[in-house]
């Protein structure tokens, strides 16, 4: 793909494609949709992750030989990341990011959902901490070294960009999108957002949108494909 920014990423490991294309089928059931994109959540995250972060010496711990060993951990560590995934398709990557990282990391959640008309993003949930720790509140969170949004599909990419301002006023000093498949369009529209602290990564890239805004060929609603809300 020609002309994409330096800051995006579209895999091209073979095994991945192959599931994006059973993705696509419009055959995959339910149950395969949610297995595949748990697995191509893995494949993106691995990537994005391997580049995103580097290997720290924590201390010190014994095997079971007996034998003394330097331990290791992420930077930044673990306390430093936050998981941000879109409702609601979003969650359907947690886990596979979570497994990835090796501890446990604050997750945090934004709802928006593209107006029918405009296709423009309305925000109708948002849990990141604003404030940070107080005498009152001491253990309220500040924002993250890093946050890692995940959502399966970049359309026009104005969902990314909203969510992306939104960590960016929070606070956090970079970012990396993980999804499962994005336009031309979106991906840059979300590299472009804030390209000195965005790097984006995605499983494949198709063209354009249609006229309702959907990814050709795409995906289809990945949301309703995940959870079985077809034709509300």
């Amino acid at each position: 793909m020609a002309n994409l920014p330096k800051n995006a990423h579209v895999s091209a490991h073979p095994c991945l494609k192959a599931k994006l294309s059973l993705l696509r089928s419009v055959g995959t059931s339910s149950r395969d949709v949610q297995t595949l994109v748990h697995e191509i959540a893995l494949m993106v995250g691995y990537e994005a992750l391997a580049s995103g972060l580097s290997a720290k010496d924590s201390g010190t711990d014994t095997s079971p030989l007996g034998y003394d060993y330097t331990t290791t951990t992420t930077s930044p560590a673990p306390s430093s990341i936050s998981l941000v995934p879109i409702l609601r398709s979003g969650l359907s990557m947690v886990p596979a990011l979570t497994s990835l990282l090796p501890s446990p990391v604050a997750v945090h959640h934004l709802g928006l959902y593209r107006e029918k008309s405009t296709l423009q993003p309305v925000e109708y949930y948002n849990n990141l901490p604003y404030h940070g720790p107080t005498p009152t509140n001491p253990n309220a969170g500040g924002p993250a070294e890093l946050a890692i949004i995940v959502d399966p599909v970049i359309a026009t990419g104005a969902t990314a960009c909203a969510a992306i301002d939104s960590l960016k006023d929070w606070g956090v000093k970079r970012i990396i999108v993980c999804a499962v498949l994005a336009t031309e369009e979106g991906l840059r529209h979300a590299c472009e957002e804030w390209a000195e602290g965005v790097e984006v990564w995605v499983g494949g890239c198709d063209k354009e949108v249609d006229d309702k805004g959907m990814i050709k060929p795409g995906l289809g609603d990945i949301g309703d494909r995940l959870f079985l809300t077809l034709g509300k």
